[in-house]
């Protein structure tokens, strides 16, 4: 009876990480908000902004849970003799659970979600219905801590077909909280009545990697707009600055590192009783994942010519050509808002969005929509008006080594934004949006994971067979079926370059001779 022996082997050990899956959901935030006894009942409704913030997330088996709250600013008509403007400030929770097959607890989620639009319906003087449409999409890491055979220690003449294969590996993860705060001083002559509306976005955005810490450097960007005593609309566009620092051991400056920021939680109060200014304090989570370009020899096959060789190999999926591309798309557009002929502009908010994408040819063509919402002064007793018109455009981006099962995560931020109203409500908008995009590629690599041998038993005793050369040989399967080696059989019939050989070329294999065990 032949009898197997396990081999001595060297391996080495690697952190394999994985996108485990993506899926977007729209998510519809509905629910009744009542009107504060000091606030005068609601007429009508003009304009409805909003922040999401996510303060919780959990991983389950087979499924997530998203904690949050959508922040509300409902700028509306009061129905009093005066039927000023006012406004309300509210915030309406909601939690959503997102099945996902395969994900399991020890996993890491990476989430992403924007209000498409909100939608604000009176039901009587003291009650509003509030319904937001948010997008959501969610991604799934899965990390794994594999070895890898790349020796084999007790058994000679081991004939092995490596391929080099460059991965990127996870280094390790970190998150951190960190707070943007800021009291702005506004005019003496400008006396704050109530905050209209706020909105907060991260820009400017900048990493940097010393000594096992991740720096994250960005500007908190903050529209306000406010109504005075005198009941004039003011717009205070403010920038915070925001930085942060987080542990992750064993980083260096040549690491790529994917930063994001989520909106945890948000303050803006005014001061009205003594020196008329604006507190601003926004906390947010950065949550960081720090990778490694590598360079591995993986095992694609291998035999021993003087024994039987056995072993199993497992398909193990990892990430690989990671990278990212920022690209500027310039946008000029003319169109006419006849609403917009006489009367005066208070702010104008672009909310950019994309439609679709489509990847060939190592091209991503994006088609996308730019909403922008006016706030002017309005003809009717309230006013103010609001008046929303969108913009489409198209965009594409160069970008190497992906195909159409690249994972694509896409980030557009507004640089800069010009709008030029002429007569006849004619309106020339002029903004240039950062494309912020990370690519990924999973990639399945072949892992030899167990071997064992048995001594060679064969009554063959030739010395040299001959061989054909039929389509799709090599020279590693020729010399794998007879037992022999590559560097014999190039040696043998002189050939110069071992990757040639042609169907019908005769080739002398010599042959390891064995004895009967």
């Amino acid at each position: 009876m032949s009898v197997r022996m396990t081999i001595d082997v060297a391996k080495e050990s690697l952190c394999i990480n994985r996108i485990l899956g993506q899926k977007s959901q729209t998510i519809i935030v509905e629910g009744d908000v009542i009107v504060p006894d000091i606030k005068p009942d609601i007429l009508s409704a003009i304009q409805t902004t909003g922040n999401v913030c996510v303060y919780k997330k959990e991983i389950m088996e087979g499924k997530i849970r998203i904690d949050g709250d959508v922040k509300l600013y409902v700028m509306y008509l009061a129905d009093d003799e005066e039927s000023a403007i006012r406004s309300l400030n509210s915030s309406v929770d909601f939690t959503q659970v997102v099945d996902f097959e395969g994900c399991l607890p020890q996993m890491s989620i990476d989430d992403d979600i924007c209000i498409r639009n909100i939608e604000c319906q009176v039901l009587n003087g003291r009650k509003i219905n509030i319904k937001a449409t948010l997008d959501l999409n969610v991604k799934i890491y899965s990390n794994e801590n594999v070895e890898l055979i790349n020796k084999v220690n007790n058994l000679d003449d081991v004939q092995m077909l490596k391929s080099e294969q460059e991965i990127d590996s996870l280094v390790g993860e970190g998150i951190t909280k960190s707070t943007a705060k800021d009291t702005i001083v506004i005019d003496s002559e400008e006396k704050i009545a109530e905050i209209l509306s706020a909105k907060c976005n991260v820009i400017n955005k900048e990493v940097k990697i010393s000594y096992n810490k991740v720096l994250a450097k960005a500007e908190i960007e903050t529209k306000i707009i406010y109504l005075t005593q005198e009941n004039s609309i003011k717009v205070k566009l403010e920038k915070i600055p925001l930085m942060g620092f987080i542990d992750i051991e064993n980083i260096s400056e040549t690491n790529i590192c994917d930063l994001k920021y989520k909106l945890k939680n948000m303050l803006i109060k005014a001061n009205t009783n003594s020196d008329n200014s604006i507190y601003i304090e926004a906390e947010y989570e950065l949550y960081c994942r720090v990778y490694e370009k590598q360079k591995i020899e993986i095992i694609q096959d291998m035999y021993c010519p003087n024994a039987n060789l056995e072993f199993k190999s497992k398909h193990v999926t990892t990430m690989s050509n990671k990278n990212n591309i920022i690209e500027k798309c310039s946008i000029s557009e003319k169109f006419n808002v006849p609403e917009l002929n006489t009367n005066q502009l208070y702010n104008a908010e672009l909310q950019p969005r994309i439609i679709s994408k489509n990847v060939s040819n190592s091209r991503i063509t994006y088609e996308g929509e730019i909403d922008i919402l006016f706030l002017f002064s309005g003809n009717n007793s309230a006013r103010i008006d609001e008046k929303k018109y969108t913009v489409p455009f198209n965009f594409n981006i160069i970008a190497d080594n992906i195909n159409e099962n690249t994972n694509i995560d896409t980030m557009i931020e507004i640089a800069n934004q010009d709008i030029i109203i002429g007569n006849d409500g004619n309106i020339e908008l002029r903004t240039e949006l950062i494309f912020n995009i990370n690519t990924a590629n999973n990639t399945q690599i072949n892992i030899i994971d167990e071997m064992q041998t048995t001594p060679m038993d064969t009554k063959d005793c030739y010395s040299m067979v001959i061989h054909f050369v039929k389509e799709k040989d090599t020279l590693w399967k020729i010399a794998k079926m007879h037992k022999s080696t590559i560097e014999d059989i190039v040696k043998t019939n002189n050939i110069e370059d071992p990757n040639k050989i042609f169907v019908g070329q005769q080739l002398f294999i010599p042959k390891y001779v064995h004895t009967q065990i």
